[in-house]
Order: structure tokens, then sequence, then C-alpha cells
């Protein structure tokens, strides 16, 4: 390297603001020569700032052009953490590189070692090297003087922030004798607000929520964007001059991360640690993060633990645990579990492998209960046990406690050591040290429902039709004092946003007097079901199509016995999305509240969607319903999720137990028809086949691979066929209900009909058809080769096929391989079987021919000319008829 060569790189923290930018611009003059190299911002006004700086004079350089194995000497400003300097990870373990530190954050462990550090304490780390500069007698430039002095007016926020020192007064007052132009600031600085911003604002002050750490008022605050929004830190700082608040976290969602501001005023709260436990970094006063991979609820949830971390002293999983831990072995019946937990007054046991203390899963009293209830005590606990779980050291702090109970809904955490279980910390546990230590989060439940505003996409993804209706539910449960939800498949597609315009309502309350209001606003009738608890509001909407409406009251269903229909008890809404199927599923969206369009999570559904997995809510969810295993291969395939590993089990298990037969042929046609309407059926199918379901419904109903091949090939034809927008509509069930069928024999798919309780009314028409076809296939292959010679006739193909409904139409023309058949067989379904005569009965009386079974004749004979192309048009085709009139001795006028 030249004399003359750069040797010192000057870098700040990724996503850099203006105080870091400032940084990097003083060190500029503190080492002449060096290179500065600006990781980019986010922040709009920033943006501008740079672009209209003269790169070569400050020698900005983009890091394709830095001659990387000559730097010697690397300067950190505004940052020491190595997660925020990514940008120059290669420099920071190369042996003959010095790196020199200015901060004015605190010490983390994930500090970069440094030979050099210049740390204090104050409000700008461009006031630390404003200092230097004066001490060393550097003489600034005017402009130069301001753009320093915007990094100090950032980060104190014009001297109001609480992190504000003398020396950022003192460093500000020399800038001004250098020439430092405030007006100038303040323009640079200044933010528009754009509607996108005011939208943001308006989320942040309807979600805000206060929680007292340290009898400090916390208030933390939520907005879901779409795209990504700048300048959110200023929405931070106005917020806070708004409203006055001491400690604020302002949580952002944008694109594909959640970004987090925190501001102080309290000596009280370091926000600074909070944000470096969330991956980003700051000090005490003011601080942020930008996180990926998880929602903003997971988030919240984050941010509320580590405020009640830092509230008080730091005590471990032995202080919390009881013990010794009472539980049961894995190989011990239900009914035991049951009676040891009723005995001791317990919620939930650790499991053990059989003749050690190893734990290898947990099970609740609810399951143990209702397992017995079921006829099922004398089952293993294995069968029925929650595996996968997580266990803590002795010495794991509580931040690790409440991460796996409310995080992970996990009820109880085993805390081991030497991999035996030495006690355990329960849900109870932890209620009970968040309720009575010091730094308590008042409004913290047990059974946190993970609250989060979806207001926002109620708004941006549904039609006015729907926002309409639901803003009317929620204006008549506050009227009429109900909460109200939509509940299920709804909130689910929303939040993965897939068009579902079926609403469903859960009243906590009356639901009966809720619809007939409802109706009453609509326009509507009520159709009740008392007995289940549920009413039906029927309406004609504006364009005078009828809609329904399910309204339910908040319930509780039981079943009696396995696979029976349920029994229903008033519940709240939380014990109505309990008895649901998945938890993708157990979601509602409060209508009547204030912020209208609360999602209330009980049991992890978004953080269940947002991984791509089906979890059943509870284990013996398989046992009272095994419909739901069918259900859970349809929305596996239809999302592209995974069933999850415990639930695969009891899949299993159902299997076991052979609960499939217990079902009515009912209630499998219905999930059976839902899985043919599906996107992919064949892909469910193939799924059933692996987990043995299909096998359990029926031996023969098992994939070979001809079956593998037919369902693709009819599934293709499907697509075809309604490419074609013809108003003749499909039933899929019975055409993949035929391709199930290929290649069996009559007993076979007889049993097959019966196994997927197909209608036993049209047993004999299908099966009568299906005969039909097995003997028309070879005939049409031979047809082919008439056609292809000129000798076949396009009416020899029609009264081969006339006979068969579409669906078989649609399986025949799938199983052809010669592509000119099938190129006949699709003009056959699309136009020759549609082709009807040009006269009618009227024309022949008109022409004198007495009705009788003569028109039957000539109408036909009609028809097949005009296929033949024999009678193409009227004219020719009165003419035959009048022919055939008279060979029969009928002689019109």
């Amino acid at each position: 390297m030249s004399a003359s060569s750069p040797r010192i790189l000057v870098t700040c923290h990724a996503n850099a603001d203006f105080d870091s930018f400032a940084a990097m611009l003083a060190a500029h003059f503190l080492y002449p020569g060096s290179l500065l190299l600006f990781p980019g911002t986010q922040e709009r006004g920033l943006q501008k700032v740079v672009a209209s700086l003269d790169a070569k004079r400050y020698h900005l350089t983009e890091s394709a052009d830095i001659p990387w194995d000559e730097i010697t000497h690397l300067v950190l400003v505004d940052t020491r953490q190595r997660e925020r300097v990514r940008h120059v990870s290669t420099l920071l373990d190369r042996e003959g590189v010095t790196v020199e530190v200015w901060d004015h954050h605190p010490a983390s462990s994930e500090d970069v070692p440094a030979q050099t550090s210049h740390v204090e304490t104050v409000g700008s780390v461009t006031a630390l090297l404003v200092r230097e500069l004066r001490q060393r007698g550097i003489v600034l430039e005017a402009a130069d003087a301001t753009l320093l002095g915007l990094g100090i007016y950032g980060d104190t926020g014009s001297f109001t922030y609480s992190s504000t020192t003398p020396l950022d007064f003192e460093s500000s007052a020399w800038l001004l004798t250098q020439g430092m132009d405030v007006n100038a600031i303040n323009e640079m600085a200044a933010h528009e607000l754009t509607s996108l911003h005011v939208r943001a604002l308006n989320s942040l002050l309807e979600s805000a929520r206060v929680y007292h750490i340290n009898n400090e008022p916390v208030v933390i605050a939520e907005a879901s964007m779409e795209h990504y929004l700048g300048d959110f830190a200023y929405l931070a700082h106005r917020l806070m001059e708004m409203e006055k608040f001491t400690v604020l976290f302002a949580v952002g969602r944008m694109e594909d991360r959640v970004q987090v501001v925190a501001r102080s005023r309290s000596d009280a709260i370091n926000v600074g640690r909070i944000c470096a436990e969330l991956g980003g970094g700051g000090h005490a006063y003011a601080a942020s993060a930008s996180i990926r991979n998880l929602t903003l609820n997971e988030v919240h949830d984050a941010i509320v633990r580590n405020l009640h971390m830092q509230a008080g002293p730091e005590k471990t999983a032995s202080d919390y645990m009881s013990s010794p831990a009472v539980g049961i072995e894995s190989d011990r019946s239900m009914r035991e579990a049951d009676t040891l937990m009723m005995h001791f007054g317990l919620k939930a046991v650790p499991v053990f492998k059989p003749g050690t203390r190893r734990c290898i899963g947990i099970l609740d009293a609810q399951t143990a209960s209702r397992a017995t209830s079921h006829k099922l005590g004398d089952r293993p606990v294995d069968d029925y046990m929650r595996r996968n779980i997580k266990s803590l050291a002795p010495d794991a702090p509580l931040r690790d406690i409440s991460s796996i109970i409310v995080g992970g809904r996990q009820r109880l955490v085993p805390i081991v050591d030497k991999e035996l279980v030495v006690g355990v910390v329960t849900r109870t546990d932890l209620i009970n040290v968040m309720t009575s230590e010091p730094g308590q989060v008042l409004d913290y439940q047990e059974n946190n429902s993970r609250e989060r505003n979806v207001a926002k996409l109620l708004r941006d993804r549904l039609p006015a039709r729907v926002r309409h209706l639901l803003e009317l539910a929620g204006r008549l449960g506050q009227r009429l004092n109900m909460p109200v939800y939509v509940v299920g498949g709804f909130v689910r597609d929303l939040l993965l946003d897939r068009p579902n315009h079926d609403v469903d309502f859960v009243v906590e309350g009356e639901g009966v007097a809720f619809a007939r209001a409802l109706a009453a606003e609509l326009g509507g009738r009520v159709r009740e079901h008392r007995k289940f608890l549920t009413s039906m509001v029927i309406y004609h909407d504006e364009d005078g199509l009828e809609q329904r409406i399910d309204v339910a009251t908040a319930r509780l269903e039981y079943y009696e016995s396995p696979a029976a229909l349920p029994t229903v008890e008033l519940s709240s809404i939380k014990m109505d999305l309990f008895r649901r199927d998945f938890t993708i599923n157990a979601l509602a969206i409060r209508l009547d509240c204030t912020p209208y369009g609360q999602l209330v999570d009980f049991f992890g559904g978004q953080r269940d969607i947002k991984e791509g997995v089906l979890r059943v809510l509870h284990t013996l969810s398989f046992v009272e319903d095994p419909t739901r295993s069918l259900r859970a291969v349809r929305f596996e395939q239809r999302y592209g999720f995974h069933i999850g590993p415990s639930a695969e089990k009891l899949i299993k298990n159902l299997l076991s137990l052979h609960m499939l037969d217990k079902l009515s042929g009912k209630r499998i046609f219905n999930e059976y028809t839902h899985i043919c309407d599906e996107d992919d059926p064949a892909a469910c199918f193939e799924r059933l086949d692996g987990l043995g379901l299909l096998r359990a419904l029926g031996p023969s109903l098992t994939l070979t691979p001809s079956k593998r091949q037919i369902l693709q090939q009819v599934r293709s034809m499907l697509n075809w066929y309604r490419l074609l927008y013809f108003d003749e509509s499909v039933e899929n069930w019975l055409i993949y209900f035929l391709a199930l069928g290929h290649r069996l024999n009559y007993a076979e798919v007889s049993a097959n009909f019966a196994a997927l309780g197909l209608p036993e009314g049209r047993k004999q028409e299908i099966l009568q058809q299906r005969e039909s076809m097995r003997h028309v296939q070879p005939r049409l292959a031979r047809w082919q080769k008439a056609f292809e010679a000129g000798t076949g006739r396009i009416s020899e193909l029609y009264l081969l096929l006339e006979k068969f409904s579409l669906e078989f139409l649609l399986y025949i023309m799938a199983g052809v391989e010669d592509s000119g058949l099938q190129k006949n067989l699709s003009r056959y379904i699309t136009q020759w079987r549609r082709e009807k005569p040009d006269i009618d009965g009227r024309d022949l009386r008109d022409m004198g021919i007495a009705p009788g079974p003569l028109f039957g004749r000539i109408l036909r004979a009609v028809l097949v000319g005009k296929l033949d192309g024999e009678t193409p048009d009227a004219d020719s085709q009165r003419r035959l008829a009048l022919d055939m009139a008279r060979q029969e001795g009928v002689f019109p006028k």
C-alpha cells in the first residue's frame, strides 16, 4: 500500500440514523484519508441528506469499491455490537486489523473486542467526536458543522430527551461557533407525514395498552402495514409528545419484519436492554430493533416478558419449582393417571420413561378425565400424552420459564438435573410470581388470548358488503351489550389472505335475540335450531341474492361417546373456540369492542399459521370426532401445511382403535365431498393413503400406480372443463369415486360405495353406468380407427356415449391415451352432445304429422343427419321428416 492509500475504514450500524451518520462524518475529519462505508438507512430524511452530499469529498465508498485486503484500522461509531455491523464482519476477526469504537450505548455480551474504546453515557455519540475535534483544534466549514449538529439534535430530540447531557449542549455550542445553521437543521430533520403515516399513527393510538412496571406506566402500541413505512421512529417521537407517555414501545409490522422503536423518560425502565434482547440495540432512553420471523403478537409478548424480567432481581427455576415432582410412567393407564391427578389436585403431570425419572411428555387432567369417560381408561398414557416438550435446568431464569409456559403454551415445565426430573414449575406457579412480585404486569392473565387488532386487514382485504355486515354486527353487539365475534375459517383465511366471505358469528349471550335483531336490520328472517343454540339469518343483499349467516351462542360441545354427535352447553368464547378442530380454526375477531377488530387467539393459531403446522387442541380430538383426521389432510394439502408429529401419532392411534368404523356414512361422505372439491384432491388421497386412512375406510380404496395416474389425469380433465365456463356443473365426488375404483371389479366398487357413504339412492344408477362404460371403452378405440379411415360417423360416437353423465364422460376422456380419440371426445363433450335438431314438434304438427311415436323417430333421425352433415339446416331436416312420414304411410299437407 502506498503512503497515500487509505488504510482506515469508518462505518456505523445498519439502518443508520442521523446521529450515526453524523458521527461517521466527524470521524472523517479525525482520521484524514479514511474511507466511509454507509450501510444504508430506512429514514427518508436521512436518505435525502446522504443523496445531496458530495461522496468524493467525504470518501463515501460503496462496499464493492473498498480495498478490503488493505484495511488495517476499523472505526465503529454509534455501536459496538457484532450483530449490527455484519457488513464489515470480514474485518472483525482478521489478524492485523485494529478496531476502534466510539459509542454511547451500554456494554453487552455481543460487543466486538476493540483495542481502543471511547464510550461515555451521552445523548448523542456525535457529541463525543465533536469534543475531540474541538480539543484538537480542527476547524469546520459551516455546512459540515450543520451536518454534525443534525446528529446531536436528532438523537437528543432537540435536547428534550432525558438522555441529554451537558456534553450534548457544549458540543452544539461549539458547532454554533463553527457556523452551524439551526434553521437548516430544522429543514433537514423535518418529517413529511403522508396519509400512510397518519393511518399508522392512528393505529398506534388505538392499540396502545398500558402495563405497570416498577411503578411506571409502560405503553406498547402496535401498527400493521403491508409495505415499508419510513420515519417510523419519528411516529414514536410524535406519539410520545402527543400523549406525554413516560415509556413507549412502538411496534410496527412492515413487509417481512417487525420494527420496534422504544423511548423512555424514566430511569426505572431501560429500553436499550429490552431491545438488545430482541436483537437490536440502543441506550437506556432510546433504542430500536428490527426483527424477522416473529409475528406482532410474539414481539409484543417478548417485550412484556422482558419488562417483567427487568422489574426485579433475577431468580432461577429452583426458586419457583415444586419438588419432588408427582408424575406417572408412560406405560400406566389413563385411568390411573386420572386417579393420580384427582388425588393430588393436579392439572397436569410429567410423564416418565418406565422405571426412570426421565421426562418424555406431559399429560393434563382434562385429557385423562375425558379419555376415561370415553371408555379409553385402559389405554396407556403414552397414547395421549403431549410429546416434544421443553424442560429446563434448575438455574434457568424466569424469562425462560415464561417463554415455555406463555410462548409455548406448555402447562408445566419439568426441571431436569442430570436428565432426571427434580421438580416442576406450573402455569399457576408462574401466575403467582407475576401477581406477587414487584413489577407485575397488571393486566396479565393466565389465559392470555394474544389479542391483536386486525381492523386494517378487515378494511383492506374484504369487499364492502362483508365489511358493512361485520360493522353492523359490532354495533348491534354494543347496543345489546353482547360480545360478538366472527369466528373460524373466515378468520383463518383472512390472515392467510385467501378469499372467504362465509361469515359465522358467535355471541356471548342470547344468540337467538342477536340473530333476530340482525335479521331486522337486514330485512330478513331467522331460522332457529334451539337444541344446538344456533340460528340462521336469511336475507337478500342489494343485488337480490339470498345470503345466509350462522349465529351461534358461545357454547361448549362434549361428546357422550366416541364419534357421537355433540351435546351442547352454554359457555364462553374461549370454550367455544376450544371445541373446534385445529388451532388455525380456533381464532375469533371481536366486533363490538373499541378499538374495533380485536383478534382473539387463545391457542396459538397465529403461530401455527406462520409455521404452517396443523395442531389439534387436545389429544382426544380425533377420538371425539374421527372425521377430523380426514379434515386434517384436507387443510394440510390446501394450505401447504404439515400435520404436526403429535397429531400424526394421534391419527395412528385412532386407526388402531378402529374409530372410523363408528362414523355414519353421511359424515364420511360429507368429508369425502369436501376433499374432492379441493384444488388438488389427488394429493389429498395420496396423503390419506400414506397415513393409512384410505385402507381404514375400505381396503380396496388404497392407491396403486394406475390409480395414482388416473387421479392426476382426472384433475387435469376437470381443470380443462372448468376453463370452458359451461353452465353444466360437475359432481367432483363422482368422478373421483370412479378414479378410486379404477380397474376394480363390481363387488369391490360396490363396497367402496358404502365405505365412502355415497348416496344409496344413486347406487344402482352409478354402478350400472360404470358397467356400461367398461363395455363401451374398447368400442371407442374401434370407432376412432374407423373415423380416421373415413368410415366412422359422428352419430355413431353420439349413440355410444349419450347414456353417460358428464362425470363419466370426463372420466372416460381422462383415461384415453390416443390423442385423436381424446380430441373427438372433447368435441363430443363441448359440442356434439349439445346439438339439437333445428325443427321440433310444432314444426312437425304444422307439416300435418300427428303426434305419436313417429315424432321421436323423426327427430332422432334428423339429429343423426345433422351430426353427420346430411341434414345441416331446417329445410333439409323438414324434407327428411316428410320422407319418413310418407314411408310410414302418413301424407302430410
